[in-house]
Parts: C-alpha cells; sequence; structure tokens
C-alpha cells in the first residue's frame, strides 16, 4: 500500500517548531509510514537543521511530490515569509503571519486532495493575533479555513480517546456554551469518527460537569438534568451506544479498562 502523504506545518517560524519538524524527519520510523512534506519556509529550515546538526537537506518545492523526497531530502512547499534575521524566542506579527500562511496553505493542499492529512507544529496564539489572525488555536483556524461551521477536538491514544463539547475557552464561559443539541453533536460526531475508523458500533462515555454528577443536585445547579442528559437520549435515539453524565472519575477510569471507545468530555 501507498505511503500517505502527510503535510507538516512548520508552526511560528520564531518557536520550536522548525528544530521538531527536521529532528523528526530524520527518524526512519516516519518515513517508513507517510511521505512528508513540510509547509514553510524553507530556508528557516534550513536554519533550524543547522541549529539542531540535522544532516538532512531542506529541497524547497512547488507541490508535494507523487514520489516522495529521496532518502535525507526534506521536501517544502515553500511558503516563506520567515527571513533569517527573524529573532528566535520572540512573539512577532511577523511570524505570526507566517504561521497563518503555512497553515492556509495546508488547508488548501488537503481540500484540492494533494496530501492525505495535515500533522501542525505549535504556533503562537499571540504572535497569530498580533497579524491580525484571532484564532485560540488550531482547531478553530483548520474550522474557519474548510469552511467547517462548527468543529470538535479529538484527542487520541492508543487506549484512550476523548472529545470535547467545548475547546479553548474559560470554565465559566465553557459551562455557559453547553447546551443538549451541543452535546448530541459532539457525541455524534465522535461515534462518526469512530465508525469511520473502523469501529462498527463505539461505545461511548458523556462526562458530567459537576463533581459526582451533580449528586441529584447537590453539586452544581442541575446542569446534568438540564444541558446533558437531554443530548445523551437525542444521541441514544439516533442509534448511539451512550452512557452517562457520569463523574469524570469513573468515566476515565472504566475507559481505561476497556469499557468504551470514546470520552466525551464538557470542557
Amino acid at each position: 500500500m501507498a505511503r500517505p502523504i502527510v503535510g507538516i506545518t512548520m508552526g511560528d517560524p520564531a518557536g520550536i517548531g522548525p528544530e521538531i519538524v527536521m529532528k523528526a524527519l530524520a527518524s526512519p520510523e516516519v518515513n517508513a509510514l507517510c511521505r512528508p512534506v513540510v509547509v514553510g519556509g524553507a530556508d528557516r529550515l534550513r536554519l533550524a537543521g543547522r541549529l539542531v546538526h540535522s544532516n538532512l537537506e531542506v529541497r524547497a518545492v512547488e507541490a508535494p511530490s507523487g514520489q516522495g523526497a529521496p532518502p535525507r531530502i526534506v521536501d517544502c512547499v515553500d511558503v516563506g515569509l520567515a527571513p533569517d534575521e527573524l529573532p528566535w524566542g520572540r512573539v512577532s506579527a511577523a511570524a505570526g503571519e507566517a504561521a497563518y500562511r503555512y497553515v492556509e496553505r495546508a488547508v488548501r493542499l488537503a481540500l484540492d486532495g494533494a496530501i492525505a492529512a495535515i500533522c501542525t507544529a505549535p504556533l503562537n496564539k499571540e504572535a497569530l493575533r498580533a497579524a491580525g489572525h484571532a484564532y485560540p488555536g488550531h482547531t478553530e483556524l483548520l474550522a474557519a479555513l474548510s469552511g467547517t461551521r462548527e468543529v470538535s477536538m479529538m484527542l487520541a491514544a492508543p487506549k484512550l480517546r476523548v472529545i470535547h463539547v467545548t475547546t479553548h475557552l474559560g470554565l465559566l464561559d465553557a459551562i455557559e456554551r453547553i447546551d443538549p443539541g451541543l452535546v448530541e453533536r459532539t457525541i455524534l460526531r465522535g461515534n462518526d469518527a469512530l465508525v469511520r475508523a473502523g469501529i462498527a458500533r463505539p461505545r461511548v462515555a458523556v462526562c458530567a460537569i459537576n463533581p459526582h454528577a451533580g449528586e441529584h443536585g447537590l453539586f452544581g445547579r442541575g446542569e446534568e438534568e438540564t444541558k446533558i442528559e437531554p443530548g445523551i437520549e437525542a444521541a441514544r435515539r439516533r442509534g448511539v451506544v451512550a452512557e452517562g453524565p457520569l463523574p469524570a472519575d469513573t468515566a476515565f477510569f472504566r475507559a481505561g479498562r476497556g469499557d468504551f471507545d470514546l470520552v466525551v468530555a464538557m470542557y
């Protein structure tokens, strides 16, 4: 089977991203799994390579190659925007603009089918905002660039997957944002993602907001009954195997021992 082409955005060119990318692409394991192509600034990537004493050579390209790069060569779709004199470790609008443009180009490549997936190196939210791009993180930025109205973040480890009802919000704002419709849609999104990944009938645990899942009104202001339970019931009517709302300690313990394929966390 052909290795998929994965576009790696370089992240903030003044940050740790370029160094991480050059170190990662020296791994034979990475290249055995995919055909990586960096989306960023070729000159900055070369500079980072020298800083970490990499023996890889960076090759600027216009678009990903169907054949992939030869051994010891890193292909970089060269967006530029990161001059050598850009200081490392300093927040700047110039670096924020560059990081935004790298993600923008990667999304375009993905939507055009030129790459199979995007892997993102770190960007700096302060620099992004200084450049006029007011996104709290990659999740919202990717959604905007792909024209996705509502999006959820899912974290995945070998034995645990967690999808968030709210992301990148303060706790008070998160609790206010949660409603039955959002809970239902998040459960359905997570369930559908696992079905597409080959789990025919995922088992979903839904977390509560309050300690002990509210203990029937002892904790909180009835959020479990008014905000979460109706969303779970609506998802069940759509055929989802969902249990909750569960206290977080119970949900994650049981997920860790294999009772669930997915945990839905409120924040």
